[in-house]
């Protein structure tokens, strides 16, 4: 128990975090600090984090996500204390805490590209694109960005801010990390159903053994990446 007047953990655990050095963080669990400061900065509070899933993947889409919560509500850090990088979560846990950060989010959105633009556009093209497409889905509208990565989003003119590892510093980030890795395996279940014999299911449309076994037996499907290296040296 905490002495009377002192700081509540949540408190403590954004001070922590407040200092210049932000790249260094063994061991601490993702929080608001990252978003905080930049609300303080420019006088906003609807920071949203976008993260995606599926940006290495030979079939399915491409996935992102976008979070915003609220800054001010110490009990989102209680609520959302097992969010972190989703990378670092089973499936289970990542499925148990989709409703919950739905619930605690002031707004969050999911955005699709398909394997067709991939082709099309390019991967990084079309990770930007998803990006943008969640953005632009919020109800309401995000004021700032903190995005995964080194990545930005010129199409879009709000105050953008890319944070290496921010799946693992930033709360708002590692929540939408979840929402995409969830809902991009949700959908490579359903495809796994509709192109039996690949595996979906299992592997999520990634390059593992099993998926290539099934592409020199049965070649590429519709939802496939051919313009991705391996599917050219298979289809060869």
């Amino acid at each position: 128990m905490g002495h009377p007047g002192g700081m509540n953990d949540a408190q403590k655990r954004n001070q922590r975090h407040q200092s210049k050095d932000m790249v260094t963080r063994p061991n601490l669990p993702p929080d608001l600090a990252l978003e905080i400061a930049l609300s303080q900065k420019l006088g906003l509070t609807r920071i949203a984090g976008i993260d995606e899933a599926g940006r290495g993947a030979l079939a399915g889409p491409v996935v992102a996500a976008a979070v915003i919560l609220p800054l001010h509500d110490a009990g989102v850090l209680f609520a959302l204390d097992r969010v972190t990088d989703s990378k670092l979560l089973s499936a289970k846990e990542r499925e148990g805490l989709f409703p919950l950060i739905c619930s605690r989010a002031m707004a969050y959105s999911i955005g699709f590209v398909s394997a067709e633009i991939i082709d099309a556009s390019g991967i990084m093209a079309a990770t930007r694109q998803a990006m943008v497409e969640a953005v632009a889905q919020l109800m309401p509208a995000a004021e700032a960005l903190l995005i995964d990565g080194r990545m930005r989003l010129p199409a879009l003119s709000l105050p953008q801010q890319d944070i290496i590892r921010g799946d693992q510093r930033s709360l708002s980030v590692a929540a939408a990390s979840i929402l995409a890795k969830v809902s991009r395996d949700r959908y490579m279940l359903d495809l796994d159903a509709r192109y039996p014999g690949y595996g979906f299911a299992r592997h999520k449309g990634y390059g593992t053994v099993e998926h290539r076994q099934a592409l020199d037996r049965l070649g590429a499907c519709p939802e496939h990446r051919l313009s991705f290296a391996p599917l050219r040296a298979t289809l060869l």
